[in-house]
């Protein structure tokens, strides 16, 4: 399948382009800034499908809305009426084209353009009015709020806000080019969302708790929906410099133990080494649970029933993987019987609180 990307160069367009590569079956094509219209009408021809999305948003003077939005359009129109085949066409339109103004103008102009080709030459053509996108890659300081913001707060640079109560409508990058992808693929029109409510306030303090996580350790929940949409635009602005970060090292005679990551409503990550010999732990928990994986060595847990007196054992090691649980009312503790420093992965259920540790010493 052959596809052609107009305005190929731009933010959709790089992550469309990076998209259909990947699908193994398709041959892009691009025409981007300061190719002609003669090239254009040799691309069209040979196109089995077209993603229309070069346009113009921040002009010099509002007369270029007319040229880089309508009469490019109205171009491409031509080069599809005269070419021997009727490609699908997508064109990437704006919420602004239901306002009175030069851009909103111009745009409704090229969805007008297009329709009529479509009413005219049965052209298949499916318009999407976007509201603001975002994602990697996008251009900060430019039109897209959420970049300029995730830019100057990860570099540590100023940032605006007029009105916190503003709300914003946002589409995601990657939630884009599927729906565009999945069009392509059935021919039918999919409709292009989700489409997120946030206000800009808020947006603006959860990229400062993105940024302040490397510090407290503290993660937004950032699994799905637009936090995790949120998230992957923000670090996406990281200078390779800033990919790495230093944690905290607590060590004593035992060995080391070094939080990672918590969070606010999954526990917190962490983990700790001993020397061989040593013995770590020897506590109860009354509501909290840990679960414990060896990385390097050799290990021996022991339980205590704190009522009953009950006990248990059990080994393990790195060469067989295998997570231990504790258990809340039972004592615990984890020695190291090998001969080389022992490394262990350790998640609790519950973010540390030094005022109410629930760790109540007790030796097994």
């Amino acid at each position: 399948m052959r596809v052609l990307i107009t305005g190929a160069n731009g933010f959709v367009g790089k992550n469309l382009q990076v998209r259909l590569r990947e699908l193994g079956d398709v041959e892009i094509d691009c025409f981007v800034n300061g190719d002609s219209i003669a090239a254009l009408e040799e691309k069209v021809e040979h196109a089995d499908f077209i993603f229309h999305l070069a346009g113009v948003n921040r002009p010099r003077n509002e007369s270029e809305f007319e040229t880089g939005n309508f009469e490019l359009t109205r171009s491409l129109c031509c080069a599809i009426e005269k070419a021997r085949r009727r490609p699908g066409v997508i064109y990437t339109s704006s919420a602004q084209a239901e306002l009175d103004n030069a851009y909103g103008n111009s745009k409704l102009a090229a969805e007008c353009a297009l329709l009529d080709l479509q009413t005219r030459t049965g052209t298949p053509v499916q318009i999407y009015r976007l509201p603001n996108i975002f994602g990697k890659w996008c251009r900060p300081n430019y039109n897209s709020a959420v970049a300029t913001f995730c830019y100057n707060i990860s570099h540590d640079l100023p940032i605006q806000v007029n009105n916190r109560d503003t709300i914003l409508s946002l589409l995601y990058i990657d939630d884009l080019v599927s729906t565009m992808i999945s069009a392509m693929r059935s021919g039918t029109f999919t409709e292009v969302g989700p489409v997120y409510q946030i206000a800009l306030g808020t947006l603006v303090d959860h990229l400062y708790a993105f940024k302040e996580s490397r510090n407290n350790l503290t993660m937004e929940a950032v699994g799905g929906g637009l936090m995790r949409a949120l998230y992957s635009s923000y670090i996406s602005y990281f200078e390779p410099s800033q990919f790495a970060y230093p944690l905290v090292q607590h060590a004593d005679a035992r060995g080391s133990f070094v939080e990672m990551l918590k969070t606010k409503d999954a526990g917190q990550f962490s983990f700790f080494t001993a020397h061989p010999g040593v013995t770590r732990g020897g506590h109860y928990h009354h509501s909290k649970t840990e679960k414990f994986l060896v990385l390097k060595g050799q290990a021996r847990f022991r339980f205590r029933h704190i009522l009953t007196d009950a006990t248990y054992e059990l080994s393990t090691s790195d060469a067989m993987p295998e997570v231990v649980e504790t258990i809340p009312g039972w004592s615990h503790d984890i020695t190291n019987t090998g001969s080389d420093q022992m490394i262990v992965m350790l998640w609790a259920n519950e973010v540390f609180d030094r005022q109410n540790p629930d760790t109540v010493a007790s030796k097994v």
